[in-house]
């Protein structure tokens, strides 16, 4: 009795950077399904992803401004965090300064009663050397404090600078953050749906296809990857086509790609199908 030999698909390796191009001339993409149903499902990945990409677009550059504004929120929270330590630490550095001043009087005031009453010479010079150098320390201190004092000055007013500009990006962001909250809420459920949809058409396609479409799409300003031929050109960069070509474009019986962009290019039939 006969026995069938059950025959397994090998499926070949995913190239890394793979394009359509590649794929044109490849003997063999390791699947039993015809190359229109490949095409299709081709074209209908980008049809959906181009829906996803729509509704992206309709949020503009709102995402990116909502992260700019955080990120400059945090820069300048962290600004004020270290001008509020600053000045805390110069006020307490001029308050100490004014204690050791005083502590440097009540020396003064000590050596000078002392002074008064030396017995000899050697007594007297010693003291009025600590009594200068007491002296010298209430200059130097009240020339820290007076520095000390301007430069909480320039801090004081830099933290009021930051503060305002704080609460006026902080309001920006509020209005950012509405304005894009509402976008996402009326386009989520599409784009829910669509990327669904997406995940499973992606599914369906082969891993070097897939690959290749994804890396086609990266490269394009519009990100269209699989396009039309319309009014006997390419429906992406618009060169013309050979009639010949066109045929062949319209049996869907093998990958062809733009020379000119690398898009797949598919028969017209599929968009009107669609």
């Amino acid at each position: 009795m006969a026995t069938s030999k059950k025959t397994n698909t090998v499926i070949p390796p995913v190239v890394e950077g793979e394009t359509f191009t590649s794929l044109q001339i490849a003997k063999d993409l390791g699947s039993d399904v015809s190359m229109e149903t490949k095409l299709r499902l081709l074209y209908r990945l980008q049809q959906t992803d181009t829906k996803i990409d729509k509704i992206y677009l309709l949020r503009g550059e709102l995402p990116l401004e909502v992260q700019d504004l955080e990120d400059e929120i945090e820069g300048l929270n962290t600004r004020i965090a270290h001008l509020e330590k600053d000045i805390k630490d110069g006020e307490a550095f001029i308050a100490q300064k004014k204690i050791d001043i005083e502590s440097s009087k009540a020396l003064i005031e000590k050596y000078e009663a002392q002074r008064n009453n030396v017995k000899n010479n050697r007594e007297y010079d010693s003291l009025s050397k600590e009594i200068e150098f007491q002296s010298l320390e209430i200059e130097l201190a009240e020339k820290k404090i007076n520095d000390t004092g301007k430069q909480l000055v320039e801090k004081k007013n830099a933290l009021v600078e930051a503060t305002a500009v704080l609460e006026g990006r902080s309001v920006d962001l509020e209005n950012k953050r509405k304005e894009l909250e509402t976008i996402i809420e009326e386009t989520q459920k599409e784009e829910e749906m669509l990327l669904k949809q997406s995940e499973e058409l992606q599914a369906q396609i082969e891993p070097r296809m897939l690959n290749a479409y994804r890396k086609v799409r990266s490269n394009l300003r519009n990100k269209m990857a699989v396009v039309t031929v319309k009014r006997d050109a390419c429906g992406g960069c618009f060169n013309k086509i050979p009639p010949q070509r066109q045929l062949d474009i319209a049996l869907s019986k093998k990958i062809i790609v733009c020379e000119y962009c690398g898009r797949i290019l598919i028969s017209p039939e599929f968009e009107n199908e669609q």
